[in-house]
């Protein structure tokens, strides 16, 4: 009999074959949570659960020396087209191959939920410099927005496994966890919005009966409502939660 574990890891495991969509779909992340997440100085860093690349790419524009490691091959394979040349690895948080202090920096985006953090801390100090900082983002619809409150209710029927309303577990040896949110707009398409929807990890599980009616479902709200309807280009409001924690 499968449990809550099981499907846990299915979910996480889901990416793989869903990743052009993922790419096409997923936003990127504001210039200001960088800003804030990255320390002072730092040159190395490590992006871990690296996806398609959607903040590896940010990190490099930044002139920064760049790792990226990702558990799934489709996702690394998409990750390496959208970001040539890049330094790619297969790995997950428990296990990373890397060197002991090989990075100023490790980010984790919309990755940190996937892991288990008993494992995963002690890692990531591993592969850290003295003084190294661990950030965590995650990019969360604004729903105080009606129409984006209307389509969460679609969506969030399998539930939040990266819901941000409880800090995200780090401890020792890192020291306290401090936290911003970022808002800004992601702007996107009619299609792109339906795209969003089916690059969820739930979605990506579904029958494929249910899922087409579920998409269904988004693009009547994309027909019906007011702040929708007609439109070739969505703006999406977005939180953008980050977190960071040096070692101690």
């Amino acid at each position: 009999m499968s449990g809550p574990d099981d499907a846990h890891a299915a979910a996480a495991a889901s990416f793989g074959a869903a990743a052009g969509v993922y790419e096409r779909a997923r936003p990127d992340y504001p210039a200001a949570a960088l800003d804030w997440l990255l320390p002072p100085g730092a040159r190395r860093v490590l992006d871990l659960g690296a996806g398609t690349g959607k903040l590896t790419r940010l990190l490099r524009a930044r002139g920064l020396e760049v790792t990226a490691v990702e558990p799934s091959a489709g996702m690394r394979a998409e990750l390496e087209r959208a970001v040539p040349g890049v330094r790619s690895l297969a790995g997950r948080a428990e296990q990373v191959p890397l060197a002991d202090g090989a990075v100023d920096a490790v980010l984790v985006a919309q990755a940190w939920h996937w892991v288990d953090p008993a494992g995963a801390v002690p890692e990531v100090a591993r592969v850290l410099a003295p003084g190294g900082r661990l950030g965590l983002v995650w990019n969360v619809r604004d729903e105080s927005h009606e129409w984006v409150a209307r389509l969460g209710e679609l969506l969030d029927g399998g539930g939040r496994p990266n819901d941000t309303s409880v800090d995200p577990q780090v401890g020792p040896p890192f020291g306290q966890l401090e936290t911003r949110t970022v808002a800004w707009t992601h702007e996107t398409t009619p299609e792109g919005l339906v795209e969003l929807a089916a690059s969820r990890s739930y979605v990506i599980l579904l029958p494929e009966d249910e899922r087409a009616a579920l998409l269904g479902r988004v693009r009547s709200l994309l027909a019906s409502h007011p702040d929708l309807a007609g439109r070739s280009s969505i703006a999406l409001p977005y939180l953008t939660r980050c977190y960071r924690a040096a070692l101690a």
